[in-house]
């Protein structure tokens, strides 16, 4: 048996395609959505995320404003900044790269961005909402997942899923994502014991802890749903996983590729959290 592949890039385009109408909807009003994206220094991953998430706004008709700053900006400096965004009423979201150069409180920038221009889903009440089951926007990777496995029929209602990784950008909000769509959860992380066995368990398996091809095929379950989160260079310098893709799609019946899986719909929900917030402001 060899998986089927989950299309990262074909559900990105259907959710694009879609968000394409409630955008010219919301310009027929008046309202331009729009995205301001915070770049701090010079580090060469952020800037290819960033004009990627540029070019997307582009495509869709999504205003896109970069603010590329120096590293060597004050804490202060960078607070006022994101205070600017929050009264500015022709923003909409505001995504601040990450990570933040050495020196500048992450946490302290994103519990300053307004709840309701939270477009990353990173923010105090964004979290709490999640945790709550309250609507409210949804870190993108996790959402994207989601979105994902609904898009292919797989329904994690009454399933056992694992999720290696802790992180608030996937780990925690994609367990309790999964939660709501009431799986039974487990998180595994670098102090867990007998990870191998935990993952035999899994109905539901997601892994997003930048090991490249760190799960093994002998970690699956048979017929189990594999999500990679991962993104690393591999030896070849190809993009390559944290799931040994060759592996694990013998065990497998379905699994998401690297790259081509997780990665496209990142963005994808980054835009549909984007015009989510402008259609608040009509």
């Amino acid at each position: 048996m060899s998986a089927q592949l989950i299309d990262g890039k074909k559900v990105s385009a259907d959710i694009r395609e879609s968000l394409k109408q409630e955008i010219a909807d919301l310009k027929g009003k008046g309202i331009d959505p729009c995205l301001a994206v915070v770049l701090v220094g010079e580090n060469p991953a952020s800037k290819k995320y960033v004009a990627s998430k540029e070019k997307t706004c582009a495509e869709l008709g999504i205003v896109s404003i970069a603010h590329k700053i120096p590293e060597t900006i004050s804490q202060a400096d960078l607070n006022k900044l994101i205070d600017d965004l929050n009264s500015d009423k022709k923003v909409h979201g505001i995504l601040v790269q990450l990570p933040l150069p050495k020196g500048l409180d992450e946490k302290e920038v994103m519990y300053r961005i307004a709840p309701d221009k939270d477009v990353d889903g990173f923010g105090l009440q964004s979290l709490g909402k999640l945790l709550l089951d309250e609507p409210g926007f949804v870190a993108c990777t996790p959402h994207g997942v989601m979105k994902m496995l609904e898009a292919y029929g797989i329904d994690p209602s009454g399933k056992h899923a694992v999720v290696i990784g802790r992180s608030v950008i996937v780990g925690k909000p994609l367990a309790l994502l999964l939660l709501r769509k009431n799986a039974t959860v487990t998180i595994c992380h670098s102090r867990t014991q007998n990870l191998k066995e935990e993952c035999l368990k899994a109905d539901i398996l997601c892994v997003a802890i930048g090991k490249a091809k760190f799960v093994k095929g002998d970690w699956i379950k048979k017929g189990a749903t594999v999500v990679d989160v991962g993104i690393n260079v591999g030896e070849d310098g190809k993009l390559v996983g944290d799931v040994d893709f060759q592996a694990v799609q013998e065990h497998a019946s379905w699994i998401t590729p690297v790259p081509g899986g997780v990665g496209p719909m990142t963005i994808a929900m980054l835009m549909y959290n984007t015009v989510q917030a402008a259609k608040k402001t009509a």
